[in-house]
C-alpha cells in the first residue's frame, strides 16, 4: 500500500465515522482519527493501519457519544 492509498483510506474512515456517529462533531471525529493514525507513523507494515485506526477511533468515538447522550 502506498502512502497515498493509506491516506485515502483514512479519509474514508473519517467519512464512515461521521455518518455512523451524527451526534459527535465531525471535527472531533477527524481529530481523533488523525491522532490515532499518527500513533502508527513508525509502523513498518502499513497494510492494516487504516483498519486498526478505524477500530481504535470507533471505540473512542463510541465512548464520547455515550458521554454526550448522558
Amino acid at each position: 500500500m502506498t502512502g497515498d492509498e493509506e491516506l485515502l483510506q483514512v479519509e474514508q474512515v473519517i467519512a464512515r465515522l461521521i455518518t455512523r456517529y451524527p451526534t459527535v462533531s465531525p471535527s472531533d471525529i477527524e481529530r481523533s482519527v488523525r491522532m490515532i493514525h499518527a500513533r502508527f507513523k513508525s509502523g513498518r507494515i502499513r497494510a492494516f493501519v487504516p483498519l486498526l485506526v478505524e477500530k481504535a477511533a470507533r471505540s473512542d468515538i463510541a465512548r464520547a457519544a455515550s458521554e454526550i447522550a448522558m
